[in-house]
């Protein structure tokens, strides 16, 4: 049995077992990753530079697109380097690093899609209360809540999953560290802690889900009664791209904590891995300009600026 104070990196699975399929896999994700900066950074951008944009939707926007960049690189860069070198390993402070900043930055991201629900319920239920419900100082307050709330859970999440000593060796069955891998290393009657912080962050997401839930229940509601149909369109180009993001974050993120764990096996992981720490991020910038067209002529309008 190996104890975790003796341990000074962690074994990542990789994408396959040949250095040719390896080299696949970096350029595959040579082409998502800077797709996504691109796409993240234009948006950033734009809202920032575009005065006109500097509404509370578009301000959760910005924090939603900072999110994916971090996220996207928390994990992509050092699985992109070991594919291309060819080697596996992660170091057991790069690993505890990489843990915190995956919850801490998907945390806060699950927190402010809950947020931007609630902007779209005021925007379309409560129009006349809008600018006094959601004011700049109140936008403020609720993205500092959920930069903060994440942060607190990520943290407590790090340091009582790596104060665990680790009796099952050193590799885990992931492309990058995340906490259900590390749980499966640990002594069998040590992860208890951890495991009563998982099912409170999972009752607190639960919740979550259930107020976005409620929200486009009373959204569309709202928006079937409109007697205009323009109205009704222009509402549902505000609420479809933000639904789209939530429900490909929250299925493929139920789906991989909440699968039986007889029927895990590595290469699904894997999968789901790539569907909720790479696809998100990746595609958020073009769901959200897609059906925007304000986005979509300031992003052309600071492109022919530029150039």
């Amino acid at each position: 049995m190996s104890n975790s104070s003796y341990i000074t990196q962690i074994i990542l699975l990789a994408f396959a077992d040949t250095w040719e399929l390896q080299l696949l896999h970096f350029w595959l994700f040579l082409g998502i990753y800077p797709a996504a900066l691109l796409g993240n950074g234009l948006i950033i951008t734009t809202i920032a530079c575009d005065h006109h944009l500097h509404t509370p939707m578009y301000f959760f926007l910005l924090n939603l697109s900072l999110l994916d960049l971090g996220s996207i690189s928390t994990t992509l860069p050092k699985s992109m380097a070991n594919s291309l070198w060819n080697t596996k390993a992660i170091s057991y402070a790069g690993c505890a690093t990489q843990v915190f900043f995956v919850v801490f930055l998907f945390g806060t991201e699950y927190c402010l899609l809950t947020v931007m629900s609630y902007d779209r319920y005021v925007a379309i239920c409560k129009p006349l209360h809008y600018g006094t419900l959601l004011s700049s100082r109140a936008c403020v307050h609720m993205a500092a809540a959920a930069w903060g709330a994440a942060f607190l859970n990520a943290l407590l999440h790090t340091a009582n999953t790596f104060s665990l000593p680790l009796c099952q060796g050193n590799a885990v069955d992931q492309f990058f560290c995340e906490i259900p891998q590390i749980l499966k290393l640990s002594c069998s009657h040590s992860y208890l802690r951890e495991l009563g912080l998982l099912v409170f962050s999972s009752c607190l997401f639960f919740g979550s889900f259930v107020f976005i839930v409620v929200s486009y229940v009373q959204i569309f509601r709202a928006v079937l009664r409109m007697p205009s149909e323009q109205g009704r369109h222009k509402a549902f180009s505000t609420c479809l791209p933000h639904l789209a993001v939530v429900s490909l974050f929250i299925s493929t993120g139920f789906f991989t904590y909440l699968k039986p764990q007889s029927s895990s096996s590595p290469s699904l992981n894997l999968v789901l891995a790539v569907l909720y720490s790479v696809v998100p991020p990746a595609l958020n910038p073009l769901i959200y300009s897609l059906r925007n067209q304000q986005l979509k002529d300031s992003v052309w309008k600071l492109m022919s600026d530029s150039f």
